[in-house]
């Protein structure tokens, strides 16, 4: 058995070849599932105790042999190749250039206009735990306002979740900041909804918080109106009395899109208007929760989808369309 090592060791040492196949070949002669070492290796039992030592140095040699001469002709085959195959003085292949995904590029555009007015970007986790994402902002455990956001629960005693929303965010940073206070909120957030033409169990927002003194629901929508103004170039807005459990008064607030084209009455479904955030002043409840005086310092909240505002923007209407990345509709942002 040795001799034979010894015989394929000279075979191994003369073997030679520019040709790729020719190369596998021989890799699959000696490395295969099938090949000689394994099959050397299989009757290693049946070698005599005293010569196994022998036996193995000699397998070791011959796999580092193999190893070896099939790198050196990987090495002198890749270079064989460019320098004698190609010409490198031609242009190199065309490179596809990549693009901003679009709700990136909306995201950024919101966050531009509200740092232009003193906003800056806090961030948190996607993990929270349920005093972050429930409890604190006056959703004790059973409040039937629980319904309206389908939880991914991860675990429980404690109980651990996929957020809801990004106020979760606003919790952590009050907790560890006092007013003056002006931030937004970006991310993605989850939700266990069924996934259509305009719902998704994965979406993402962006939501914005300023405390102070003296911060009054006038302040809230001249803001907003700034906002709608910056970013649809319309200025007509209304706000509708709605309910959310951290803010108190809490509004819907809708823009006048128009109606002058077909698609204006698809999307607006006739009435010219449509609904693209929620507001409200913040929850005295909330303030006391992160240890804010609500006697002294007042605020307001506002929050709204990114697809959402993405399909308006440009005029899209299935939200799947943002996660299939399919290269079709991210090319057409090339130019954004």
């Amino acid at each position: 058995m040795l001799e034979k090592i010894e015989d394929l060791l000279v075979e191994v040492g003369n073997f030679s070849s520019a040709n790729k196949d020719e190369i596998e070949q021989f890799r699959i002669k000696f490395s295969g599932k099938k090949g000689i070492i394994n099959d050397i290796l299989a009757q290693f039992k049946e070698v005599p105790n005293e010569q196994k030592k022998e036996f193995g140095q000699k397998i070791n040699t011959l796999k580092q042999a193999v190893e070896g001469k099939l790198e050196g002709l990987k090495n002198a085959t890749t270079s064989t190749i460019l320098f004698e195959k190609d010409d490198l003085t031609k242009p190199g292949f065309p490179s596809e250039l990549g693009t901003r995904h679009p709700i990136n590029l909306v995201k950024n555009r919101i966050i531009e206009i509200f740092r232009s007015i003193g906003f800056a970007v806090a961030d948190g986790p996607e993990i929270e735990d349920d005093w972050h994402n429930f409890t604190a902002l006056n959703l004790p455990e059973y409040h039937p306002a629980r319904d309206m956001q389908d939880t991914f629960f991860i675990e429980t005693n404690p109980d651990l979740l996929l957020r809801t929303h990004t106020s979760s965010v606003q919790i952590r940073y009050m907790e560890e900041n006092q007013p003056p206070m002006r931030i937004l909120s970006p991310g993605r957030v989850f939700r266990n909804e069924a996934i259509s033409s305009r719902s998704h169990c994965i979406f993402h927002q962006i939501e914005g918080l300023y405390i102070d003194q003296n911060v009054s629901f006038a302040d809230l929508k001249q803001t907003i109106q700034y906002f709608t103004t910056e970013l649809f170039g319309k200025s007509k807005i209304r706000l509708r009395p709605s309910y959310f459990p951290f803010t108190e008064p809490s509004a819907e607030v809708d823009v006048y899109w128009g109606l002058n084209s077909e698609t204006d009455y698809r999307i607006t479904k006739g009435t010219g208007w449509l609904e693209i955030m929620g507001c409200g002043m913040v929850d005295p409840a909330v303030l006391a929760n992160v240890n804010i005086d609500a006697d002294k310092y007042s605020g307001y909240a506002f929050g709204m989808g990114i697809e959402r505002i993405a399909m308006l923007m440009y005029q899209m209407s299935d939200i799947r369309m943002f996660f299939e990345n399919d290269k079709r509709m991210l090319e057409q942002f090339k130019s954004l």
